[in-house]
């Protein structure tokens, strides 16, 4: 692996090369779930899961092959990354016609829950900023695998027991033993303590579901 210095060079280069792209894809996640949460809809979730595949299938091509392939420090590991993203937007696409995932902001129990997540992946580059990163170090859902990831997880969570579990089960494994020690410990990315707590939400309310089916 890179060490820290090589980190944050490599990750801020792939924000420079990505401007404005950053940006445009933010802004689009962001009137999506909002649309989606206040008139859930096929049409709704149609784009939700078109624009998530590319999310990840842009992940997967500039992101770990491409502009921030060395932060792995092997070109294996980045490939193995962009292979499982390939996978986790073939999957999404694929469910527009299958139609088996349904998102919707749940009901009371779990609905400020979702809404504070919802909230705390959206402010990802506010944090970053926060914690001194440069504006081409900022990390913001759709174009960046972290808070892609976060928010992927957490619309997956309003679709439970229906969900495709392929999907969830990449992307609880992309959240959870990685996270801690790799991206927040070694490189000091603390904002992705989010991605962390979203992935472990997902896993607790899985549980939970498995549990009151038993």
């Amino acid at each position: 692996m890179v060490d820290k210095t090589e980190f944050w060079k490599i990750f801020s280069g792939y924000g420079q090369r990505i401007t404005p792209f950053q940006y445009l894809f933010y802004f689009a996640a962001l009137f999506l779930v909002i649309w989606l949460f206040s008139k859930p809809g096929k049409l709704q979730n149609a784009l939700m899961k078109v624009f998530l595949s590319l999310c990840f299938v842009w992940n997967g091509i500039f992101f770990y092959l491409l502009y921030a392939a060395g932060l792995s420090g092997d070109s294996f590991s980045s490939v193995i990354f962009a292979m499982l993203f390939f996978v986790v937007a073939g999957l999404f696409l694929s469910d527009v016609f299958r139609g088996k995932m349904v998102f919707s902001l749940p009901e009371v129990q779990d609905r400020t829950g979702t809404l504070v997540f919802s909230v705390l992946i959206f402010c990802y580059p506010l944090f970053g900023f926060l914690l001194g990163h440069p504006v081409t170090g900022l990390a913001f859902p759709g174009t960046y695998p972290c808070p892609t990831t976060a928010l992927a997880l957490l619309l997956l969570t309003t679709s439970l027991p229906r969900v495709d579990r392929v999907i969830y089960s990449i992307l609880i494994l992309c959240a959870i033993p990685f996270t801690p020690f790799i991206q927040i410990a070694r490189y000091g990315v603390y904002e992705d303590v989010i991605l962390l707590a979203a992935g472990f939400q997902s896993l607790i309310r899985l549980i939970r579901i498995i549990f009151n089916r038993l």
